[in-house]
């Protein structure tokens, strides 16, 4: 399958028939991901892919890629969750891919179609910061780097509670955290004064480059750049104003709706936060997703969306069933 061109909401694409595939990222414990070798009769012979197929008529997304899996790696799906989806051009033909993570299958991978295979390191926790989002094989097919991109980012996105904690335990409990593996944190402190907000995002900052992980700041998108954080969290009220993505290396987006969410899509944000999926502590009374609407609203998105809201650590496998990256945590996070 070449994937020429990115179609997915900046472009518009051409009215044409759309190719339904499902594609898989299968993964390892360790996180590392199967790329697959187009076989010698096939066109774009030679090029690295996510293994998957067409969907044949009658067939929904998963019954397909457990068909495709078997058929070409000789493999039986266990455990297989819903994620991104992504449509690019070809050259003959418009391709909308489903992709799946697959966790767990039954049998060992056996190339039925003469096709070879390379597992990769994952890139969130093997590779040093310059070389992520690369792979050690090629040709690989041009439009799997916004799914490589993708994979960087870890299950946990935990946001600040320095009010409640204060400033010394929260540091404590951050340092604690990167030990046990946490790599992703959003610095979110409305009641600090800009000046306040820099110092303490100064002192994280060391820390967080010790352990390799990253520092996203809420809202504040010069700042990002003045001290040389990771990136941004928009707000709802920066993605209806904003006409172009901020230069930054990371930028999601807060989102409470599926327009939202397709706004998010549409700007280029990386990943995306939907809230609130359950009652919270902050917010009493206010309405929430559930699940099933979260699903609703995620299913489909052409970026990584996080669930937030009453969660704990247990909900994590939850929110994977049900089409999310992974969990974003406040105070379950510390």
């Amino acid at each position: 399958m070449l994937k020429v061109r990115d179609t997915t909401l900046n472009n518009p694409i051409e009215k044409t028939k759309i190719v339904e595939v499902a594609a898989a990222v299968l993964q390892r414990p360790d996180n590392s991901f199967l790329l697959a070798q187009r076989p010698p009769d096939k066109i774009w012979a030679g090029y690295w892919e996510f293994p998957g197929g067409k969907i044949e008529p009658g067939e929904t997304p998963y019954h397909a890629l457990v068909r495709e899996l078997r058929e070409e790696l000789g493999i039986e799906v266990q455990t297989a969750y819903p994620w991104v989806t992504r449509i690019f051009t070809y050259p003959h033909a418009t391709v909308r891919l489903n992709f799946f993570r697959v966790t767990a299958w039954r049998g060992e991978l056996h190339p039925h179609e003469g096709q070879e295979f390379a597992w990769q390191p994952s890139p969130s926790l093997t590779l040093p910061r310059g070389e992520r989002g690369q792979v050690s094989v090629s040709p690989l097919l041009p439009a799997n780097a916004p799914i490589l991109r993708a994979l960087e980012l870890p299950a946990l996105y935990a946001i600040s509670n320095v009010q409640e904690l204060g400033e010394q335990e929260f540091m404590s409990r951050l340092e604690a955290a990167l030990h046990k593996g946490l790599r992703l944190v959003q610095l979110r402190e409305k009641d600090y004064s800009r000046e306040a907000l820099r110092e303490l995002a100064l002192k994280m900052l060391p820390l967080m480059r010790q352990h390799d992980a990253r520092l996203l700041i809420n809202a504040d998108i010069e700042l990002v750049r003045e001290i040389g954080a990771d990136g941004v969290q928009l707000t709802g009220a920066q993605l209806a104003e904003l006409s172009v993505r901020p230069d930054v290396d990371w930028c999601a987006a807060s989102c409470h709706s599926a327009a939202e969410l397709r706004r998010a899509e549409e700007l280029g944000c990386d990943f995306a936060l939907l809230s609130p999926v359950l009652p919270t502590q902050s917010h009493p009374g206010v309405p929430h997703l559930g699940w099933e609407n979260f699903a609703m609203i995620a299913m489909g998105s052409s970026i990584p969306v996080y669930a937030l809201g009453g969660l704990t650590h247990d909900d994590l496998q939850t929110a994977w069933q049900h089409g999310a990256h992974g969990i974003s945590l406040l105070r379950q996070a510390w």
